[in-house]
């Protein structure tokens, strides 16, 4: 593939960082005193974060549906790392006004004011299996599928995105994220970090719901991180691979008896990088079973047994993005911008016309 460079790039106007290196383990000092809001923290990843950032003297608010869940872990996280600034509030993504409240709440809790920080993490599998085994409609008042998965997996994550902009904006003491930054001159942060899913670029049988709605987080992220930089905040994205969560039902267990999972500590290793280092900005990754890999002679990744070659189980994922795809948009739009400039008043005039012709004809005919 042909890739676009120099003025071509679009990778500075819109301050993505450099491709990600994974080098050694994380270091999560730098989130000492962060305000950090996380959806669904009650269990799977959500919970490794909470236990972990917690531990790295992080405020963390989290939000979730499970009430017994999430008090007992706030309750234990306390306990265990000595932080009185881990705070759980019942949250329901699906509700607007229970994700606004949520946020409200961060704010109250937090110890500056702000919020550094937000994972739209809240997520479900289709478990209903409604839209590809339609019943019963041909009755008088037929009923319409369920749609539970995609509000939580989307509409959700569009709430708390859309809230998460206000509010990592307005962050008191906070500047607009840069990979240039020193993280030991910067005290807060503005940062977004979407949750998809491997099946935010492959299908998975049987869950179209599921991945229609990782599908769109994908879009989400991709349309944001060309834009979200105008008001200074970074965004960045996780796809897990099937990982051994809650999140994992017992159909996707059984088809996956004898494979490789992934795991969730792999998970909350990714997830805390992108958290600790405010450097990285418009980048995503996809998290599967740790693999040796190396490449072929064609450039083609193969498993390995070579005992030199490290595991690895944190892969970046399209990250040539503004080389390639949104520089051939951009240069698209450029030449139809370039085109209505050169045809100028007489250009607009004659598809003026046109459209009222076109009016006029269907008037005309009666429609």
């Amino acid at each position: 593939m042909l890739k676009l460079k120099g003025r071509y790039s679009i990778v500075a106007q819109i301050g993505q960082s450099p491709p990600l290196e994974f080098p050694g383990s994380v270091d999560d000092s730098w989130l000492n005193n962060k305000v950090i809001v996380i959806t669904g923290g009650a269990s799977g990843f959500g919970e490794g974060w909470v236990r972990r950032w917690a531990a790295a003297g992080a405020c963390v608010v989290f939000g979730d549906i499970n009430v017994p869940r999430g008090t007992k872990l706030t309750e234990h996280v306390r306990a265990e790392t000595k932080n009185e600034h881990v705070h759980f509030r019942y949250c329901d993504v699906t509700s607007w006004p229970s994700q606004v409240e949520l946020f409200k709440e961060a704010i109250r809790l937090s110890p500056h004011g702000g919020i550094d920080a937000v994972v739209a993490n809240a997520g479900i599998a289709d478990s209903k299996l409604e839209l590809e085994n339609p019943k019963n409609l041909d009755a008088d008042d037929p009923p319409p599928p369920n749609l539970d998965c995609l509000d939580v997996d989307l509409i959700g994550v569009i709430y708390t995105t859309h809230l998460a902009i206000f509010y990592l904006q307005h962050n008191p003491g906070s500047a607009p994220a840069s990979y240039t930054t020193d993280p030991t001159r910067l005290l807060r942060d503005r940062h977004l970090l979407l949750i998809g899913s491997a099946a935010s670029f492959s299908p998975i049988p049987s869950q179209a719901l599921y991945g229609a709605s990782k599908h769109a987080v994908m879009g989400l992220y991709r349309c944001l991180r060309s834009s979200i930089f105008v008001h200074g905040i970074r965004i960045n994205l996780l796809c897990p691979y099937f990982v051994d969560t809650p999140l994992l039902t017992a159909s996707g267990r059984a088809l996956l008896a004898g494979a490789s999972v992934g795991t969730a500590e792999d998970v909350v290793e990714a997830g805390s990088r992108f958290m600790a280092d405010p450097r990285i900005v418009g980048r995503a990754v996809s998290i599967g079973p740790k693999l040796r890999i190396e490449e072929d002679e064609s450039g083609e990744y193969v498993l390995t047994q070579k005992r030199e070659v490290a595991p690895k189980a944190i892969w970046e994922i399209y990250a040539m993005d503004f080389e390639d795809t949104e520089v051939f948009q951009r240069r698209i739009v450029g030449i139809l911008n370039r085109a209505l400039e050169f045809r100028g008043w007489i250009g607009w005039g004659s598809d003026m016309m046109g459209a009222m012709s076109y009016r006029l004809k269907g008037l005309w005919r009666g429609s």
